[in-house]
């Protein structure tokens, strides 16, 4: 039977770099500001387009599409960065 191959087999896959705790301790701040103000932001955009009958034009459609989008991206990416940065690896195993 055929052996299944994991990124673990292959040498020099993944390579890894050596770097200061300060440095994954900074960008893991970053992140999490990023992540709050893009989540606020983005949610102040949805609210006001909600709320407001004015701003419900053709053409801001799209900035509101560009909004949820960017929402759910702050929403979803930055905790798993966030918590990645502080952990100094990938905590969510192979399948994650």
């Amino acid at each position: 039977a055929p052996q299944k191959m994991t990124m673990q087999d292959v040498p020099g896959a993944f390579p890894t770099v050596d770097v200061p705790d300060h440095v994954h301790y900074t960008i893991g701040v970053v992140i999490l500001i990023v992540g709050i103000m893009g989540t606020l932001g983005n949610f102040l955009v949805i609210y006001a387009f909600c709320r407001s009958r004015s701003l419900q034009t053709p053409a801001n459609i799209f900035i509101i599409n560009l909004a949820i989008s960017d929402f759910l991206m702050s929403i979803t990416q930055s905790p798993v960065f966030f918590t990645n940065s502080l952990h100094k690896r990938w905590i969510f195993g192979e399948k994650g």
